[in-house]
């Protein structure tokens, strides 16, 4: 299963990898929109981990530009996204799927949550 890891801290992609591989999940990094963009275009992904706060584009942003992209490539079945933010008010989670995004996982989480909303999309 691959899943592609949009975070801009290098510190936290470790963390998420290492739990991860784990799992026996093939992880791609990146940490910036234009990069994650490029990625779901080459590659069909399992699954995004979306980071919010991001340089150049926020993870609505990217969200919005990944779901626009499949709509236009009339792709049937769009990547599901995960939303790992620190943002936890009421309106976050709401504008997360408001621009397409599938789950909410707030910051700090543990690797067993983190495991449990990647499993909605990719069961065991």
């Amino acid at each position: 299963m691959d899943i592609l890891l949009v975070e801009d801290n290098l510190l936290n992609q470790k963390v998420v990898i290492f739990n991860l591989k784990k799992y026996n999940y093939n992880v791609t990094a990146v940490t910036n929109g234009p990069e994650a963009i490029e990625q779901v275009k080459q590659h069909a992904y399992d699954l995004v981990l979306m980071d919010i706060m991001l340089p150049e584009m926020d993870g609505y942003e990217i969200t919005a530009a990944i779901r626009d992209y499949e709509t236009a490539n009339a792709i049937e079945n769009p990547v599901p996204i995960i939303a790992i933010t620190a943002n936890t008010l009421d309106n976050d989670r709401e504008r997360c799927f408001n621009v397409g995004m599938n789950e909410y996982l707030s910051k700090p989480f543990t690797a067993a949550q983190l495991i449990e909303k990647i499993r909605i999309f990719i069961p065991e």
